[in-house]
């Protein structure tokens, strides 16, 4: 499981709010090295920069969401600040800046601020609003909330972004300036250039090594990814279940989900619900984290604690696999994103494989309402960033894509 929990007492992280050490960076092309070295992206595409430049023109507060694939998405979005000539500010989870002293003081550097995901954070709010209430700097925030690695599909959306924005969008309109507080909806697809056999053949063969396989090259490279995929989901199935399961791969993935989560929500939360995963988890880390972190519990309860969220963090990753994604026509693209997430759910780290080029595309603004939302409706401001972003990644994706 990935050190994404910390545990100890939550403390705010601000923003640096200087511009010279950002464009210095910038300058200096320290991101698209680091993306080249880390990332394996090596080139970029920008599409749509006028319309971040027109709404910094007529004095709006701005903020980005992306959709969210993969973990260089905050520092592609690099590529876009220089072309706009515009440094901007960056909500991040807590835990990034707690990894080492440089990762925290470069991310406070280029503009990131901490946010708490197992608790309200009055602080990241309070930021967030004054950042779109007196626009210096366009603020990027990741509405998926976590990294899936399904470029092609979006993952359903938190409504924190409509809240922060709206909030914001009351605070200009009390105050009577003419400025608005918009959203710009961004796109980001990344596409593969290279070979994918060479790419990924050996990562496969050290996975089938790992499941104490034969390897199977003379197998095709999807029928040899969907062996490991299935091998993984039956043996959690039979660790937790007794015994693999049978069904649809969907049904599968449910009812062990389902398994995972229904006693933790019901000891927890009171209740089971039928949510999508991602406010599951959140609603289940709020009740379950800050005891934690305080150090006042004794060994016995901080194991069961833990056990909890090593269980959410499992079903996180079984909604990680759409059953469809690798359906055929598929692409070269999809291929090494699943291949990248069953490497990292089975060792805790992806290798690099690139060459990946990044597209970056801005929509046009979406002017932000003052009034609330309605109450047991899906949230209008929220619909159309979901469907706004999902028509933007199905167009790239027929686009940029490789068919294999």
């Amino acid at each position: 499981m990935q050190d994404i929990i910390i545990e100890k007492p939550y403390q705010f992280v601000p923003p640096h709010r200087g511009n010279f050490l950002p464009w210095l960076i910038l300058k200096l092309g320290i991101v698209p090295w680091y993306l080249r070295k880390v990332e394996g992206v090596c080139s970029h595409q920008l599409h749509g920069v006028d319309h971040l430049r027109e709404s910094m023109r007529q004095g709006h507060g701005v903020l980005l969401a992306p959709n969210h694939c993969r973990y260089a998405d905050p520092l592609v979005m690099a590529f876009l600040a220089a072309e706009a000539k515009v440094p901007m500010f960056a909500m991040a989870s807590w835990h990034l800046f707690e990894q080492n002293r440089l990762q925290r003081w470069a991310l406070r550097i280029v503009g990131a601020f901490s946010v708490y995901r197992e608790g309200l954070d009055r602080m990241s709010l309070d930021t967030a609003v004054d950042i779109l209430s007196n626009p210096k700097r366009p603020l990027v925030v990741f509405p998926e909330g976590t990294v899936f690695r399904t470029n092609d599909q979006l993952q359903p959306l938190l409504d924190g972004v409509a809240f922060m924005a709206r909030t914001a969008a009351k605070r200009r309109a009390k105050d009577g300036g003419t400025g608005k507080v918009v959203i710009h909806p961004v796109a980001i697809k990344y596409v593969f250039h290279g070979d994918l056999d060479k790419a990924i053949d050996s990562t496969l063969d050290a996975l089938e090594k790992r499941l104490a396989w034969t390897q199977l090259k003379e197998s095709s490279t999807l029928h040899r990814i969907n062996r490991i995929t299935l091998a993984m989901l039956s043996l959690k199935e039979i660790e937790y279940l007794g015994a693999a399961q049978q069904g649809t791969i969907e049904e599968r993935q449910q009812r062990l989900i389902d398994h995972l989560l229904c006693p933790l929500e019901q000891e927890w939360l009171g209740k089971t619900t039928v949510d999508t995963i991602v406010p599951r988890i959140k609603a289940l880390r709020m009740k379950i984290v800050p005891e934690l972190t305080t150090g006042e519990l004794d060994e016995r309860e901080r194991e069961r604690r833990w056990s909890h969220l090593s269980r959410i963090y499992l079903s996180q990753q079984i909604a990680s696999y759409p059953p469809k994604y690798l359906n055929s026509p598929t692409t070269d693209t999809r291929i090494l994103e699943t291949v990248e997430r069953l490497e990292e759910d089975l060792t805790d780290r992806a290798g690099i494989h690139g060459p990946l080029e990044v597209i970056i595309e801005v929509d046009e603004a979406i002017e932000v309402p003052t009034e609330r939302s309605p109450r047991g409706e899906e949230d209008p401001l929220m619909k159309r960033l979901r469907e706004r972003l999902s028509c933007m990644l199905d167009r790239l994706a027929k686009e940029a894509n490789t068919v294999h």
